[in-house]
């Protein structure tokens, strides 16, 4: 079986240096390699820009907002100049504020302490569990997976036509799915919600770090996303858009910072005055070194030129999807076909392989990294897989024979910092294991699928 292993056009775009790009993992049939980082959408590499950045900041640490000392105020201009990078890269109109959270996770869940009481929220089974399950006070209607962009507005326009006209209700979708990679239709669905009086949240975590996220050019009342998925370290997320909901809060945290005045009562009681800016939903130290992080990565992508980027990254989709393609077993999952517009993330399953084996193979005979499992969206992968819903596919290794029907997928994914071998290796490692099987024997310990040491090769 042989795979076409054509070099990616250099004249696109060269890949952004990162951190990890040199390092070398151990391979269970002996040697070393260099490791190939192909877990972009779980966590992608920092860029080596952003680190130096962080770096040259460290020795002028300080606390924010409230020290009267030269860190202090350096640091408390850094963070706020930082909100301002970030309003800029979303394209936030001038009445939006950018709150600083720990992740999309944390943002969505701020947004759902926010929404006003009665609010009816919509989320299609197709979301990230970050968007899926937050909306816990909430009436929620889950919307089925449609199978085109136009199925989900128009999906989405019964739902919103069959609502109360009257109560406030909210729309949260992805931007990029981050099991398919595929686009969604975002300012088509945002013009729908928009038409029925609702709201709408972009959960752009898989979005914004592989194609330029613009609130007011989708016209998206919220924008949530995540710093280590933006080639930031962890640790830091944002929700930027609308104040409105935000403000008539109580805040999402009760602390110092979110609190501009606070007095005792003759009761004996508290009195609390809240910020009616960002700080509101801020309280504590803030994590000014996660915040700078955010910022240098979004100024990194901008001076890198976007669209290079971009234009690079079809590319690589190209490559690997035209790669998989000539291997007979693999089956690319996939909402909206093979035509829909993607980003750097590509799930598959292969036949006569569990896909914890197949993922643990990769990572143990070529140095590969990629994920297993159902990434955080149940619902979406176990319809793509057209299992029932009371399948026992769960994320991690399975108890199954190599040879058993996968319940999860496997996901390559890769993005700006991602060299052209790292795609070749990839490739050439999926057409020899299913060409020539595994050299390895493996099982499942503590949820994971590991080698088993204790076995010859089989080769």
């Amino acid at each position: 079986m042989s795979v076409s292993t054509a070099a990616i056009d250099p004249s696109v775009c060269a890949p952004l240096p990162v951190l990890g790009q040199d390092v070398t993992v151990p391979l269970v049939t002996g040697g070393e390699v260099t490791y190939a980082a192909l877990d972009y959408a779980a966590s992608a590499p920092a860029l080596q820009r952003v680190w130096d950045d962080v770096a040259a900041y460290a020795p002028y640490y300080g606390s924010v907002h409230r020290g009267a000392g030269y860190l202090s105020q350096l640091s408390t201009d850094l963070f706020e100049n930082s909100r301002r990078t970030v309003a800029e890269f979303l394209g936030c109109r001038a009445d939006d504020q950018v709150v600083f959270t720990r992740s999309t996770t944390d943002s969505l869940n701020l947004l759902a302490a926010a929404i006003p009481a009665g609010c009816q929220v919509f989320v299609f089974e197709t979301e990230h569990h970050a968007s899926l399950l937050p909306w816990r006070d909430a009436q929620v209607t889950y919307l089925n997976a449609p199978r085109t962009p136009a199925q989900a507005v128009e999906t989405l326009e019964r739902a919103l036509a069959d609502r109360d006209p009257y109560g406030p209700a909210l729309v949260c979708v992805t931007g990029a799915s981050n099991v398919t990679g595929e686009l969604w239709p975002v300012k088509e669905l945002a013009a729908a919600a928009h038409a029925h009086g609702a709201r709408i949240v972009l959960d752009a975590a898989q979005l914004a770090p592989h194609h330029p996220v613009d609130i007011a050019e989708l016209d998206v009342d919220w924008v949530a996303f995540s710093g280590h998925k933006l080639y930031a370290p962890f640790g830091s997320g944002v929700l930027a858009g609308r104040s409105d909901w935000l403000l008539a809060a109580e805040p999402y945290l009760a602390g110092g910072g979110a609190s501009r005045k606070v007095a005792r009562r003759a009761d004996g009681g508290v009195d609390v005055d809240w910020h009616t800016t960002a700080a509101r939903h801020e309280a504590g130290s803030p994590n000014v070194i996660g915040v700078y992080s955010i910022a240098s990565a979004c100024k990194a992508l901008t001076e890198a030129g976007f669209d290079n980027l971009v234009a690079r990254e079809q590319e690589l989709v190209s490559r690997v999807r035209e790669g998989l393609s000539e291997v007979p077993e693999v089956q690319v999952l996939s909402l909206f076909g093979d035509d829909a517009p993607r980003v750097g993330v590509i799930s598959f399953v292969v036949r006569g392989w569990n896909s914890s084996h197949f993922a643990a193979a990769l990572s143990a005979e070529y140095g590969i990294g990629v994920r297993d499992g159902l990434f955080c969206a149940h619902p979406l992968v176990r319809t793509l897989l057209g299992s029932d819903p009371q399948d026992p596919g769960e994320c991690g290794a399975p108890e199954a024979e190599p040879g058993e029907r996968s319940l999860n997928a496997i996901r390559v994914s890769f993005g700006a910092g991602t060299p052209d071998e790292h795609i070749e290796r990839f490739l050439r490692a999926v057409s020899e294991l299913v060409s020539d099987g595994a050299q390895w024997k493996y099982r499942t310990e503590d949820g994971r699928c590991v080698p088993d040491r204790g076995t010859a090769a089989q080769v």
